[in-house]
C-alpha cells in the first residue's frame, strides 16, 4: 500500500505523477536570463568534447538540456523535450551559456532575408509548374 505523502491533497495530483516542481524553483526565482533573451528557433549546441562528469555541480535540468544540444536543437524543441516553459529554458540556457557549456546560434537578422516579392515570385512559378 502507498503512503499518502503529506501536505494538501488535490484531485488533479495522483500518486504517478512524482514530485511537483514548480518552474520558479527551477531557475532560483530568476525569471529573466543573465543573457538577453533567445529566439524560439535559436540553436542551441554544446561542445563535442564537454565531459559532464566535470561539473558535478550541475543541477539535473542543466545536465539534460547539455545531452540534448549534443546535436543542434532549437530553444522550442528544448523546451517541448523538458516540457518547461519557454522562460525556464531561456534562464538554464543562460545560464549554461555563462559557464560556456553551449553555444546558442541565432537566426539571421530580418535584413538578411530574400525580399517578400522574390519569395512570392518563387511560389508563382512552382505552382505554375
Amino acid at each position: 500500500m502507498r503512503a499518502e505523502p503529506p501536505g494538501p491533497q488535490h484531485e488533479w495530483l495522483d500518486g504517478d505523477a512524482g514530485p511537483v516542481v514548480r518552474p520558479y524553483t527551477l531557475t532560483g526565482g530568476r525569471v529573466r536570463s543573465a543573457v538577453d533573451g533567445f529566439d524560439l528557433v535559436a540553436f542551441v549546441l554544446a561542445g563535442s568534447d564537454l565531459d559532464l562528469a566535470a561539473h558535478p555541480q550541475l543541477p539535473p535540468e542543466h545536465r539534460r538540456l547539455v545531452t540534448l544540444a549534443g546535436r543542434p536543437v532549437s530553444v522550442a524543441e528544448l523546451a517541448a523535450e523538458l516540457d518547461l516553459a519557454v522562460g525556464v529554458i531561456r534562464v538554464l540556457l543562460g545560464d549554461l551559456l555563462a559557464q560556456g557549456l553551449v553555444a546558442v546560434h541565432e537566426p539571421p537578422a530580418g535584413s538578411d532575408l530574400p525580399d517578400d516579392d522574390i519569395l512570392k515570385a518563387v511560389v508563382s512559378g512552382l505552382r505554375a509548374l
